[in-house]
């Protein structure tokens, strides 16, 4: 969305609604395209191996962009190794195009190692990088800064929270100045932009500030989420945490991990949500399942505290807004 938002500025694209990204949702994407389209931007989402490369073989890109590799559908894939073999099914699919070329960030070092024999537009937080960005603060809203090659800098001020979502600014910058978005137009694009699909967003209501990413969740992207919660300079800090599904075997392990390092920090208070959370050693209030916390919502209700809501998307959490 945030590359759509930036594209959008000079041309007439169309880009995935909502999470059409699989075998179907691919399809019905491009069956929406016209003859006044410029562009596309089409979400390529994987569970299993061979999934990224039914869906290429289908949309046919031009460009690739792998935004991130992490402990998701470990159920699926088995393993990390297998989730970056089935996203690399993209780069091997472009490497058979007369273009070729790809938007990199370099300084993930799964995606690096896969991306030989590829043209590469590069972006991160590494100097000399194609498109550089500089984290500056998030208290609440994420601001960077960013310069193309070694030209002025832009800061920007956006409206998503979460210092993790630097990379995904700098992608969309990367891909807007490389089609010839202006920087300023770049960078207004991104400022703009308002999250309204339970990802990284902040929503104020008469009784609290909460910080809603029930998108969905896996190891990497709760871990991410925990500790740059902790790191918001805010008072009376409370945590709705659901469970992480299509872990497979590493269900368990995963679900300890993310308690333990829920000890490390001095949260207010935290609920669990969820049976895999329920099966772990803790000392936190838990809850079977939204409905569950919806009763005692009606009951007792927080006020006065910023609450990050974050778990997989079957959990429902984000049906609890209204309450809180």
């Amino acid at each position: 969305e945030l590359i759509a938002a930036v594209l959008s500025r000079k041309f007439h694209i169309h880009y995935t609604q909502g999470n059409l990204n699989n075998h179907i949702g691919v399809p019905l994407t491009l069956l929406q395209l016209t003859a006044e389209h410029e562009m596309a931007v089409v979400e390529m989402g994987a569970s299993h191996p061979g999934d990224i490369k039914d869906l290429v073989e289908i949309a046919e890109p031009d460009y690739g962009l792998i935004t991130n590799v992490g402990m998701a559908h470990l159920q699926g894939f088995g393993s990390l190794e297998g989730v970056i073999r089935t996203k690399g099914e993209m780069y091997d699919y472009l490497r058979t195009t007369p273009r070729h070329t790809i938007f990199l960030n370099v300084d993930n070092q799964h995606l690096s190692a896969i991306a030989e024999g590829l043209e590469i537009v590069a972006y991160g937080q590494t100097e000399g990088s194609d498109i550089c960005g500089k984290f500056i603060d998030c208290a609440p809203y994420l601001r960077f800064r960013w310069r193309k090659h070694e030209s002025e800098w832009h800061e920007v001020t956006t409206q998503l929270i979460g210092s993790y979502n630097i990379d995904n600014a700098l992608c969309a910058v990367t891909v807007g100045t490389y089609f010839g978005v202006s920087e300023e137009e770049v960078s207004k694009a991104l400022a703009d932009y308002t999250p309204t699909n339970n990802r990284s967003q902040l929503t104020k209501t008469e009784r609290n500030t909460l910080v809603v990413d029930a998108y969905n969740a896996n190891p990497t992207s709760m871990r991410a989420a925990i500790d740059n919660f902790a790191l918001m300079e805010v008072p009376h800090k409370m945590l709705i945490l659901g469970d992480m599904k299509e872990l497979g075997d590493a269900t368990a392990a995963a679900h300890q991990e993310v308690v333990d390092l829920l000890d490390t920090h001095n949260f207010c208070e935290v609920w669990l949500v969820g049976s895999a959370f329920a099966a772990t050693r803790h000392t936190q209030r838990t809850f079977a399942d939204a409905e569950e916390v919806k009763a005692v919502l009606n009951a007792e209700r927080p006020e006065h505290r910023t609450i990050l809501i974050k778990g997989s998307n079957s959990m429902k959490l984000g049906s609890l807004v209204g309450l809180l």
